[in-house]
């Protein structure tokens, strides 16, 4: 198959317009249907549906979607094992947790062009359960998250812990602290496994979030004491908008990143990984045996 009418689809797919993909792809209008007609002919079913009120893709297409990304991020792969370790001129996709995203991103950001000046990086916040589908899919090519999904094709390590503190703007004390207006965090299940077992007592509570920037602008909207990150935790208190629970005990999040098994020992990765481990602290690979220590979220 001529991997530019699968180039063609997945840019259609996107914009939804023959015109806009050929301005994007460079070439005629006529160039890209010609490419569609072919490409519906291998798969023996019409992938796109053209009206007066766009373009939309059938059921077919919708089916086929994904693995047409899973083919594009195969033939890549291929091209690099036999072309050099390296990801020159390609997009790396990664996945980063919604919490993460705030957490010195500039930073990473920083490194990873340090150790690949000629890659794209294309962030993309999600959870924990939906990047590992996209790894085996194809659709990312790394994920720092949360909670591992243990799968044969993904490949996970421990890369280090976030910390998230208790702040309030009621108190700076926990015995003070109104249960019926604390918010509950439920950032994972290991969080919610950790907070539960430190304080049963704020666990039984009528409002819980689960990403760390709507709880934020809970907190400076609608009060109350509850988990942040430890970055945002000192903004809020340095804006005098809470106050730092102090005997309230931390909790660790630990931060795994992942990959599909078949690039774990491709060089580049090699390198990303070693990045990762700078950004967020150890070195802990999660083997087989670790696997019932780890609960999806």
């Amino acid at each position: 198959m001529q991997i530019e009418l699968i180039d063609t689809f997945l840019d259609l797919c996107e914009t939804k317009s023959f015109n806009q993909t050929a301005d994007r792809l460079g070439v005629t209008q006529s160039t890209v249907s010609g490419r569609i007609k072919s490409l519906e002919t291998i798969v023996g079913v019409k992938l796109f549906l053209r009206s007066r009120s766009g373009t939309a893709l059938t059921t077919e297409g919708l089916r086929f979607e994904p693995h047409a990304r899973s083919l594009r991020h195969d033939w890549v792969s291929a091209l690099n094992a036999t072309r050099d370790t390296a990801l020159t001129g390609v997009t790396m996709r990664i996945g980063m947790q919604h919490d993460l995203m705030s957490v010195a991103i500039k930073e990473l950001i920083d490194r990873l062009r340090d150790i690949l000046p000629d890659t794209a990086l294309l962030f993309e916040a999600d959870y924990s359960g939906q990047m590992c589908s996209d790894l085996i899919s194809g659709q990312q090519d790394i994920a720092v998250l949360f909670s591992p999904v243990i799968q044969p094709d993904l490949y996970f390590e421990t890369l280090g812990d976030v910390r998230y503190v208790m702040v309030s703007t009621d108190s700076n004390r926990l015995d003070d602290i109104d249960k019926q207006r604390y918010i509950l965090a439920n950032y994972s299940a290991s969080f919610a496994y950790a907070h539960a077992a430190l304080l049963p007592d704020f666990t039984h509570v009528t409002l819980s979030v689960g990403q760390n920037a709507a709880m934020v602008d809970l907190l400076t909207s609608l009060s109350g004491s509850a988990y942040v990150l430890e970055h945002s935790a000192k903004a809020l208190v340095a804006s005098d908008q809470c106050q730092m629970v102090t005997d309230a005990p931390p909790i660790m999040q630990p931060v795994f990143a992942g990959l599909n098994v078949r690039n774990r020992h491709r060089a580049a990765y090699r390198k990303l990984t070693k990045a990762l481990h700078a950004q967020y602290g150890t070195t802990t690979t999660l083997r087989s045996r670790d696997r019932h220590m780890v609960r999806d979220t």
